[in-house]
């Protein structure tokens, strides 16, 4: 097969702005694309830290795994089968993965939904409309998730929602009273949305006042409900946990890559979700998860669905060329 030599001025803008709407924790975007020659260097951002959050770094490997999979589907719209090799240097460890045009092919229907999904998904933290989703709708985001090889296992059982709200009980707790957790996420919350339309951050408005589970993230006002309410609140919504088998960096890429795949066809069904992993960095937490519901594997993230109440806006995003890198 004839190799191609580079993409062209519209091809890398459509490559930059699918990227750029993938999901990151804090809304970091901890990215760059770079470009040798045809193939596309997705390097981790490691400048851009959380250390208060996401102490290891998980959390942004897992938000460059979402990138990567924003970028394939960029690719396949763009007539290409890509060919994606993760961890692809040695001796640059921060690139988390490359892909190359492969053979010439249309974007199949799958591809198509996800990518008029990329635009309309966004991190929905307000309550749920009350809708059921239902146990089709359910398996089918499952299997999405099987299929880029990461285990998403469903919490219904009473027992195990009873569990889940009292660690995430504790959780909130902590990370209320942790006054570094809580200088850095006002540090990344955006209060002039007008004047921050290009840029990185948590847009107030998609951070409303009210208790878990809907707000997510915890802050001083945040009123935390007992277990018991919070265990009636969690069974109106519809809870995934995403497994790995290991807890490896090459895991945490694949685990953001399953996330927003399962995401954009959550998306495209006509749901909207958020995910909550600021739980699972508490190592209590995340032990008791596993042992409680017996998983078999890492818990990477939990992750809520459910149908609109409402609309919620888009969050800033960086300029097209803030994320392309060298070889541009």
């Amino acid at each position: 097969m004839e190799r191609r030599e580079s993409w062209s001025t519209a091809e890398t803008e459509v490559l930059a702005r699918t990227l750029l709407r993938a999901p990151s924790v804090h809304n970091t975007q901890p990215w760059i694309l770079e470009f040798d020659r045809d193939r596309l260097l997705l390097v981790e951002r490691r400048d851009l830290t959380l250390p208060e959050h996401d102490p290891l770094g998980r959390d942004r490997v897992i938000s460059c795994g979402a990138a990567l999979a924003n970028l394939e589907i960029a690719v396949h719209v763009l007539g290409y089968e890509p060919d994606t090799v993760a961890f692809p240097e040695s001796d640059r460890p921060e690139v988390v993965a490359s892909v190359a045009p492969g053979e010439r092919a249309l974007p199949s229907a799958d591809e198509l939904h996800r990518y008029s999904a990329i635009e309309r998904r966004r991190s929905y933290r307000r309550r749920f409309s009350g809708r059921p989703v239902s146990h089709q709708r359910l398996g089918e985001l499952v299997m999405t998730a099987a299929s880029a090889g990461v285990e998403a296992r469903p919490i219904r059982d009473e027992l195990e929602l009873t569990r889940i709200a009292e660690l995430l009980e504790f959780a909130a707790e902590a990370h209320q009273h942790d006054h570094g957790y809580q200088r850095e996420l006002a540090l990344w919350t955006i209060r002039d949305e007008i004047s921050h339309r290009h840029g990185v951050g948590l847009a107030a408005t998609a951070l409303p006042p009210g208790s878990l589970p809907w707000a997510g993230l915890v802050r001083p006002s945040t009123a935390l409900p007992d277990s018991a309410v919070l265990m009636h609140r969690l069974a109106e919504e519809t809870l995934l946990v995403f497994l790995t088998l290991d807890d490896t960096r090459h895991d945490h890429l694949t685990a953001g890559h399953a996330l927003q795949t399962t995401w954009l066809d959550a998306v495209d069904g006509g749901l909207v979700g958020s995910v909550l992993t600021q739980p699972l960095h508490l190592p209590e937490v995340r032990s008791a998860l596993c042992e409680d519901l017996e998983l078999a594997g890492f818990p990477q993230a939990l992750m809520r669905f459910g149908y609109p109440s409402g609309a919620v806006p888009t969050s800033p995003r960086r300029a097209v060329d803030e994320v392309l890198g060298r070889g541009f």
